[in-house]
C-alpha cells in the first residue's frame, strides 16, 4: 500500500546544501566548456584557461564521490533500472516514459518507479495526475508520490512554490539534484525504476550515468520519430550511449502514424523519408523495439493524469505499445508473463463518472451503458457526436465494479 505520509516537505535549496557541499565554493560561472569543479581535470582543462575559478578548482580535493556507495546500496532493492533518451525534444519520450510505467504497473506483482530528471521541465507529474503533490521526507528518506499501490514517481516538479515556476539552474544544482534522488529518495524494493531525461546529451545524462556505474543500469530505450531531422539527433544518442557504456536496450518509433478514433484507419503524418525507426537501428545495429501509431487520445488521457490503457484499451495504439513493452521484457531477460499484467473483459455495465461544468461544480451524472453509448441525463449521444470526444470515457478495469473520476466538458 501507498505509504501515509506528514512530514514537512523539505526546501530545493536545503536538499542541496549536502548534495553539494563537496563542491569547491566558485567565485564566477562555470565556463561552457568545463570539466567540473569535481572533475580529475578540474583547473587542468583546456577550458579552465583565463578562468577565474582555475586556482580554486585546482586545489579542489579529488577523489572517489563518497556519495556512491550511498546510491549503491539505496537501490540495491530495485531489480532494473531503465534510462529513456532521445537526442529530440518533441519526439515523445516523456509519454512514453509514463506508457512503459503504467504497463509495467498494470500487473500488480510489479512495482515501478518513475524519476523525472528533467529538472527545467518536469512534465512526469501532469501526466501522471499527481503535479499538485509534495515530496515528503520520513526518518527514511523522501518518499515517491505515490500515483497507485504499486507505482510511485520523483520530480522537482512537486518541490516548487507555484506549479509555473521557472527552475534556472546551471548544472551543479541539476546534479546535485539528482544525486539526492537517487539518494535520499526511498525507493525501496522495486521491480523496474524508469528514469526519464530531458533531449540532448546533457548534464543530467552524464550524472545519472555516472552516479549508476557501481549500481548499475540495464540499459537505456532510445525514442524517435519517423522524419529525418528527428533521426539525426538519434544518430548522436546512439554515439553518446556507446561513448558513455550505456546499453542500448532498443529503438522505439514514436508517432508512426494517426490512428483515427472512429475508423481506427492509420494515416502517415510524419513521413519516414529515410526508412523511419526501422531502417535506422537495422543501420546501427541495435533492437527495433516496434512502432507506436499516434492517437490523439493519448495527449487527452496525459492532460487528465489517466492511463491511456485503462481509458482507450481496444486503440490500435495500445496494443503497439504493449508489444514494445514485451520487447523491452525480452531485453531485460524478463518472462512474458511478468511483464503486463492479464489483459481482461472492462466491466462496462456501471461505470460511475463525474462531469463539472465551466464553474467546477457537478453537472451530472453519467453511466457508460457500452463502449459506444453514453448516457447523459436520459439522452444518448453516439460516437460520431461533438460531445463523446469531451466525455472522455474511462473504462473500468476487471477488478472494478465502479470507477470514479473527474474532467470538464464545455458549455
Amino acid at each position: 500500500m501507498a505509504p501515509y505520509l506528514t512530514s514537512p516537505l523539505e526546501s530545493v535549496d536545503s536538499a542541496l546544501t549536502s548534495a553539494t557541499k563537496t563542491a569547491p565554493a566558485l567565485v564566477a560561472p562555470e565556463p561552457e566548456h568545463c570539466p567540473g569543479p569535481e572533475s580529475t581535470l578540474a583547473g587542468q582543462g583546456d577550458a579552465c584557461a583565463g578562468c577565474p575559478n582555475q586556482a580554486i578548482c585546482a586545489s579542489a580535493p579529488k577523489g572517489p564521490d563518497p556519495d556512491i556507495p550511498l546510491i549503491t546500496q539505496r537501490l540495491a532493492g530495485i531489480s532494473h533500472k531503465i534510462l529513456v533518451l532521445s537526442g529530440k525534444g518533441g519526439v515523445g519520450k516523456s509519454t512514453f516514459t509514463t506508457m512503459l510505467a503504467h504497463a509495467f504497473a498494470s500487473n500488480p506483482s510489479n512495482t515501478v518507479g518513475i524519476m523525472d530528471t528533467d529538472i527545467c521541465g518536469p512534465s512526469i507529474p501532469k501526466m501522471m495526475g499527481v503535479e499538485s503533490e509534495t515530496i515528503h521526507v520520513t526518518s527514511t528518506g523522501w518518499e515517491p508520490v505515490w500515483v497507485s499501490d504499486n507505482l510511485g514517481v520523483m520530480s522537482v516538479q512537486f518541490m516548487l512554490p507555484n506549479r509555473d515556476d521557472a527552475v534556472i539552474w546551471r548544472g551543479a544544482k541539476k546534479n546535485g539534484l539528482i544525486k539526492q534522488f537517487l539518494k535520499d529518495v526511498e525507493w525501496g524494493v522495486m521491480d523496474y525504476l524508469v528514469i526519464d531525461t530531458p533531449p540532448g546529451t546533457s548534464d543530467e545524462h552524464l550524472s545519472v550515468n555516472g552516479y549508476l556505474k557501481e549500481s548499475g543500469v540495464d540499459g537505456a530505450v532510445l525514442v524517435t520519430t519517423p522524419q529525418e531531422v528527428a533521426l539525426l539527433d538519434v544518430r548522436k544518442e546512439i554515439d553518446f550511449c556507446r561513448k558513455a557504456g550505456i546499453r542500448i536496450l532498443g529503438l522505439v518509433e514514436n508517432m508512426s502514424g494517426f490512428v483515427c478514433p472512429k475508423c481506427t484507419h492509420t494515416s502517415e503524418i510524419f513521413r519516414a523519408t529515410t526508412g523511419g525507426g526501422g531502417w535506422l537501428a537495422k543501420e546501427m545495429d541495435i533492437p527495433f523495439l516496434g512502432a507506436v501509431p499516434l492517437d490523439s487520445r493519448i495527449g487527452m488521457a496525459c492532460d487528465f493524469g489517466e492511463s491511456f490503457f485503462d481509458s482507450f484499451p481496444d486503440s490500435p495504439t495500445c496494443g503497439a505499445l504493449k508489444e514494445v513493452v514485451r520487447n523491452v521484457g525480452t531485453e531485460l531477460g524478463v518472462k512474458a508473463e511478468d511483464v503486463l499484467g492479464e489483459d481482461g473483459e472492462h466491466d462496462l455495465d456501471m461505470l460511475a463518472v463525474m462531469i463539472l461544468n465551466s464553474a467546477g461544480s457537478v453537472a451530472t451524472s453519467v453511466d457508460l451503458i457500452d463502449e459506444h453509448l453514453l448516457a447523459i441525463a436520459g439522452t444518448r449521444f453516439d460516437t460520431g457526436r461533438t460531445y463523446y470526444r469531451f466525455c472522455f470515457p474511462v473504462r473500468a478495469k476487471p477488478s472494478d465494479k465502479y470507477h470514479t473520476t473527474k474532467f470538464a466538458i464545455p458549455q
